[in-house]
């Protein structure tokens, strides 16, 4: 009996898998299809959680941050001094993703897709964190549309906590809304290819 103890311990620990998944890194966001040459390449931010329920399967919700796209430059008068109006391009991925581990699942390869939300909004830089000012004259389109993403990630430790990786996403969709920096108020399709190094914890 004890012999079979011992000999399925490794083996469980091989099956050993982190279930959930933390990761957020940066990077950069490059336009596509009717925003090429309307909004620009720009520098962004990424987060995500995945829940991994088998080895090679997991379900994915994240959020990437792009940062001035649209390239806008604008005040608004608050009344007390002019303030800087910004842009902010928000993709919102929904979906999952099949992963092939090697090297006892500390070298991850994975590629998957799923639903997106899209979202570019004009805002106030805000004078304090205390104090808000609303902007009337900001604007803002929304839109849906898909995405495909493929990473590769290493965990940098024997228990799999921490991680490192690259993960590229192509983002294809439609907005519409208002006007926003050159782009008009009309129906686009919006296509976006990101980049992002990425760091992770995982138990």
């Amino acid at each position: 009996m004890l012999a079979g103890v011992l000999a399925a311990g490794p083996a469980m620990a091989q099956d050993y898998y982190p279930r959930h998944n933390f990761t957020f890194g940066g990077g950069a966001g490059r336009p596509q299809a009717d925003l090429r040459g309307l909004f620009s390449d720009s520098p962004g931010l990424t987060f995500g959680y995945g829940y991994r329920f088998h080895p090679n399967f997991q379900a994915d919700v994240g959020l990437d941050v792009l940062f001035g796209a649209a390239d806008i430059i604008d005040y608004f008068d608050a009344g007390f001094g002019p303030l800087r109006i910004r842009d902010r391009e928000f993709l919102l991925p929904f979906g999952g993703r099949a992963i092939l581990p090697f090297f006892r699942g500390r070298f991850l390869l994975s590629g998957g897709g799923g639903g997106v939300f899209m979202r570019y909004a004009e805002s106030l830089r805000q004078p304090s964190d205390y104090f808000r000012v609303a902007c009337p004259v900001c604007n803002a389109r929304n839109g849906w549309g898909y995405y495909a993403l493929v990473n590769t990630s290493l965990f940098l430790d024997r228990g799999r906590h921490f991680r490192l990786g690259v993960t590229s996403k192509m983002y294809r969709g439609h907005s519409d809304g208002d006007a926003l920096g050159w782009v008009p108020g009309l129906r686009t399709r919006d296509r976006w290819l990101n980049l992002f190094g990425e760091a992770g914890f995982s138990f």
